[in-house]
């Protein structure tokens, strides 16, 4: 047959204080991964925008490319100013 036995009130109390630092432990940890979490799904947002910006960039490289080629067919090669509006041939 199994013996009870009383702790004393200092053994109970620090049985009880090295529990409630395991459960506050716990709970930092619990609220550390949710902080990760947060922090992983912004990154996530900033690679996407990230990705965004650069296909909408290349697009602006394209359509620059685009109009230097259809100019020059136009003018032929040279430089303007956008100031004035003014284009002068290298020719």
């Amino acid at each position: 047959m199994a013996t009870t036995i009383k702790f004393t009130a200092d053994e109970l109390e620090k049985i009880k204080k090295l529990r409630d630092k395991n459960n506050e432990k716990t709970r930092e940890f619990g609220q550390l991964e949710m902080e990760s979490l947060r922090a992983n799904e912004h990154y996530q947002n900033l690679i996407n925008e990230k990705k965004k910006l650069v296909e909408e960039y290349k697009q602006i490289q394209k359509e620059e490319r685009d109009l230097v080629l259809e100019l020059n067919k136009k003018y032929g090669s040279g430089t303007v100013d956008l100031d004035s509006g003014e284009f002068t041939s290298s020719n």
